[in-house]
């Protein structure tokens, strides 16, 4: 079932890699920087986890959108580098439209897709879905 699930969705995140810009956001001057402006709040002080959180940077999320996200993830420089979305197995269907993804720094180099078991925040098994704004060799700076 996990494998049905996630070759729908690696099907359907081919597709935002052509994202139009009726389903991008422009970007927004109150996301580009950390702190983001209210409603977003950090990760770390909603759950047990760090500030910085190897990998994907530090996240903050409007808590309304939980579980899934949208979670803006910044480098150690306060700069968004990418947009997470953290969706439950539970809520994944074969004909679900990830393509609306909404990406809030207006452009995606690239996507990328992971199975996680669980962890603080979404406890349940899902596929974070990373919406990256800068080159794929550039994500050093969120690595450590």
């Amino acid at each position: 079932m996990i494998r049905s699930v996630l070759t729908a969705t690696a099907t359907a995140a081919a597709l935002m890699l052509s994202l139009s810009s009726t389903s991008v956001m422009a970007t927004e001057t109150s996301v580009t920087n950390a702190p983001p402006a209210a409603p977003y709040k950090a990760v770390s002080s909603l759950v047990k986890l760090p500030d910085f959180i190897p990998g994907l940077g530090q996240l903050f999320v409007n808590p309304d959108t939980l579980p899934a996200g949208p979670f803006l993830g910044y480098d150690h420089d306060g700069k968004l580098v990418s947009t997470t979305y953290m969706v439950p197995l539970s809520m994944m269907k074969a004909d679900m439209k990830l393509s609306d993804l909404k990406a809030p720094a207006g452009t995606v180099d690239h996507v990328d897709m992971m199975y996680n078991a669980g962890h603080p925040g979404v406890a349940e098994p899902h596929v974070h879905i990373v919406l990256w704004n800068i080159p794929a060799d550039q994500e050093s700076r969120v690595a450590k």
